[in-house]
């Protein structure tokens, strides 16, 4: 797997961390107080990349959590059959299928470029 570790405290907004193993966009990061015998917790509240679902979290401050390697590319779209795109990446050359997400399929044209997202393995469209 293409992840790498950090602690709860590095993590930003914006940026992504594994839950569930889930790679999750972070939407907003609200830490505590230390409590007399506790340490500071943070909650994580995240949205899943491929599955969109929402996803919330604690965990201590020092707690040591994975962080998925997103890898963004371009792609030129080949041939459009029904709800999939047949894709070329620009940098490889590798040809590959994806589904079209639903709200870019009016604009997604053949012969255009598209940007993609590549995280443990799996694929999906971002931007046309």
């Amino acid at each position: 797997m293409s992840t790498e570790q950090a602690e709860v405290r590095e993590l930003k907004e914006g940026r992504y961390v594994n839950i569930d193993d889930e790679p999750c966009k972070i939407l907003s990061i609200s830490t505590s107080k230390p409590g007399k015998h506790g340490e500071a917790k943070a909650r994580i509240e995240a949205m899943g990349i491929f599955d969109g679902n929402k996803k919330s979290v604690v965990y201590p401050v020092k707690h040591k959590v994975q962080v998925p390697l997103i890898d963004k590319r371009q792609a030129q779209v080949v041939s459009i059959q029904g709800g999939e795109a047949q894709l070329m990446d620009l940098e490889t050359y590798e040809m590959f299928q994806l589904p079209i997400p639903d709200d870019m399929k009016d604009t997604l044209k053949a012969g255009g470029d598209i940007l993609y997202i590549v995280a443990m393995g799996r694929k999906k469209i971002t931007r046309v």
